[in-house]
């Protein structure tokens, strides 16, 4: 098949585009740097055209209220010229959850891009997935001031880039959902905790303190960031991860 990866250089993109590749599919990253610009429609008819799927990876460059504009341009566009193309599956990436913190504009923000791809007339498939590893180190740099860490105790299941990949480029390649797959790392931690398992990880000498009012996570509330019934599990293990 000829796959269209729209945010194809990126973290996930890039892996995605490789596993792909890897299995005998055509694979064409597609982004600004290659021509291609979702929001003003800049060479995206052109990368759809002959395409069998669209994987949709492109994200949003901040995560206030002005995501939303970013999710409904993005896909008002990219749903128009996969009209236009034929494309008979359209696949995005998005958030286990998300429609349980209403409070945080990037995760209303993502159930919009789901609603639109739900309701427009393109076969498709919704893969959501947990906090990945890489973020981690980004989600203590906001709460971090001096020798002090200050988390919350939200639970997070976090699951490394590569195995997001695996579970996208599996489902592009199959039939369309015309639903979601929840994906999810195999280990739950409460966010503090994980700052303490990654700080001693690499020999950092800062200190965590539990703080439930500290940074975006301190908004949710409960477990609705963990997988539940009958998700996927990754096999990679943060533990391991941070060590490989």
């Amino acid at each position: 098949m000829k796959i269209a990866v729209l945010g194809g250089t990126g973290l996930i993109g890039s892996k995605v585009v490789k596993n792909l590749k890897a299995g005998g599919h055509e694979a064409v990253p597609c982004s600004p740097s290659t021509g291609v610009d979702i929001i003003t429609g800049k060479g995206l008819e052109e990368a759809l055209a002959g395409a069998d799927v669209v994987v949709n990876l492109t994200n949003s460059p901040t995560f206030d209220d002005a995501s939303a504009a970013f999710f409904q341009t993005s896909m008002d566009n990219l749903l128009a010229a996969a009209g236009k193309a034929g494309v008979r599956h359209a696949v995005i990436l998005s958030i286990v959850g998300a429609e349980l913190v209403p409070e945080l504009d990037y995760y209303r923000a993502k159930v919009l891009q789901e609603d639109i791809l739900k309701a427009g007339p393109i076969p498709y498939s919704i893969v959501r997935a947990t906090q990945f590893m890489e973020f981690i180190d980004a989600v203590l740099s906001w709460t971090a001031d001096g020798d002090t860490v200050r988390l919350p105790a939200t639970p997070i299941q976090p699951i490394a880039a590569r195995d997001v990949a695996d579970a996208v480029a599996e489902v592009a390649v199959g039939t369309p959902l015309n639903g979601t797959r929840d994906i999810g790392g195999p280990d739950v931690f409460t966010l503090d905790e994980l700052g303490r398992v990654t700080l001693d990880a690499r020999s950092d000498s800062r200190t965590v303190v539990l703080d439930d009012t500290a940074g975006m996570f301190a908004a949710v509330h409960g477990d609705v960031l963990t997988t539940k019934g009958d998700a996927r599990l990754a096999p990679t293990h943060y533990t391991e991860w941070l060590t490989a």
